[in-house]
């Protein structure tokens, strides 16, 4: 329901910069249209949710695909179901305008260079962040003028590698230098098994690109079904759909 209070957790790094790391307000509020609900009270959400980040504010979010795409936005678009441009990831330089990524286990990362006018967001999966989502964004923001030495990022709820349980077959699409993002869980069903830190993993590239402040809130998905929406959690219970939240960001 719209006229529940927003559950919204913001970024010390981000301080100054209309932004916020959407929860699901003990389940109530549902933010993707791949989701359960009604599309025109989603959508009426999260116009909402983009007003109370930046009063009058109009949100742009594309369709996501777990792609390394990234929109360069200088104009927004109907925010509907069906239409939007495909992408996993939105820059601007233009005020007014909100971006947003929703994820439901996967990295949330909201960007900025305040010196710059820049900012950005981007949906980071494994798939994703291995794909090259991060890089694409930090590129098109320093088309803008943006420096990859004054961009600071934030990486909202995200599951945890206590909740990201993984097998040999997930494993081996990972090169040796990222075993320090694996660590060995006990064998099941007769299984090998690792849990994967994917916040660590996506924290990792953004310090090889040369990002001057990182900050990971460090809040797990899967761990706290009060508050986040997680599809991992939804599909061991065999649960029909799962829910989405929505990260923002905007120029004032």
């Amino acid at each position: 329901m719209a006229d529940t209070p927003f559950d919204i957790e913001r970024a010390p790094n981000l301080a100054g910069v209309p932004h916020g790391f959407f929860g699901s307000a003990g389940g109530k509020h549902q933010f993707g249209f791949g989701g359960p609900g009604d599309a025109a009270a989603i959508c009426a959400l999260r116009a909402a949710a983009a007003d109370t980040i930046l009063a009058g504010g109009v949100l742009v979010a594309p369709h996501q695909v777990h792609s390394a795409e990234c929109l360069t936005v200088t104009a927004p678009w109907a925010d509907r179901p069906e239409g939007r441009p495909v992408a996993d990831a939105v820059v601007t330089a233009v005020p007014g305008l909100v971006l947003g990524i929703v994820t439901a286990d996967c990295a949330p990362v909201l960007f900025a260079d305040v010196e710059a006018g820049v900012v950005g967001a981007a949906h980071a999966g494994w798939r994703g962040a291995q794909g090259g989502v991060l890089e694409a964004t930090i590129t098109a923001m320093q088309a803008l003028g943006a420096s990859s030495g004054r961009i600071v990022a934030a990486i909202g709820a995200t599951i945890a590698q206590p909740s990201y349980e993984v097998d040999e077959r997930f494993r081996r699409h990972f090169a040796g230098a990222d075993e320090n993002h694996f660590r060995q869980a006990p064998v099941r069903d007769g299984v090998a098994r690792w849990w994967f830190d994917l916040p660590g993993y996506v924290a990792e590239k953004l310090e090889n690109l040369g990002l001057g402040k990182i900050h990971d809130l460090g809040r797990d998905t899967f761990g706290d079904p009060a508050r986040y929406h997680s599809y991992r959690r939804a599909s061991l219970r065999h649960e029909a759909d799962y829910g989405r939240l929505i990260s923002l960001i905007a120029l004032g």
